[in-house]
């Protein structure tokens, strides 16, 4: 994963962003594939190159609720993404999922780096605002035990439906194409 980490900041780092805006990367894929594991990795190592620890924004954190993809892509899109590209604080309302409704307000800080990841991410709307994208894959049956390891057997209805979700926003988008770094976990 080393190399692939490498061309993803290397990417990151020659795309330089819109005056007082961050550089943002952006970590998409499945739900269950390694996102939020490989977004650590990319914001430990910007820490380590940079000095700077980037603010890291998570879809789940967005998504409202299990039926709230499109809207999710939206609402970092219009709420985080170009907000930032104006130089000017991003945040939005925290799902709360338990409550199953909007909690407090998260801020995202116009900072050197951004880091998003989650579902949705790489979308075509939040693209041009991007100045890296990885792609974090893995076959379905791995995702799902991974997805229900976490949150239990009760979830797979839950997980089934997010899926089709995925699938329909994947085709539309043709994400992974526009990724400039894909990773198989």
């Amino acid at each position: 994963m080393t190399g692939l980490l490498d061309l993803l900041l290397a990417q990151a780092l020659s795309t330089a962003p819109p005056a007082g805006a961050p550089r943002v990367v952006a970590i998409d894929g499945p739900s269950g594939s390694g996102k939020t594991t490989l977004s650590q990795h990319v914001a430990d190592e910007l820490a380590a190159r940079t000095g700077t620890r980037p603010h890291v924004v998570h879809m789940d954190d967005i998504f409202p609720g299990w039926d709230g993809l499109a809207e999710a892509v939206e609402l970092v899109s219009g709420l985080v993404l170009e907000q930032l590209a104006r130089g000017v604080d991003g945040g939005f309302h925290r799902w709360d999922w338990l409550a199953g409704e909007r909690a407090e307000w998260v801020e995202v800080p116009v900072a050197e780096w951004v880091v998003v990841e989650g579902v949705g991410c790489g979308s075509r709307r939040c693209r041009p605002h991007l100045s890296a994208l990885a792609w974090v894959e893995a076959d379905r049956d791995v995702r799902m035990a991974r997805g229900l390891e976490r949150d239990g057997e009760s979830f797979r209805p839950h997980w089934e439906r997010w899926a089709l979700q995925e699938d329909e926003l994947f085709k539309a988008e043709d994400t992974r194409a526009h990724a400039d770094v894909i990773l198989n976990t």
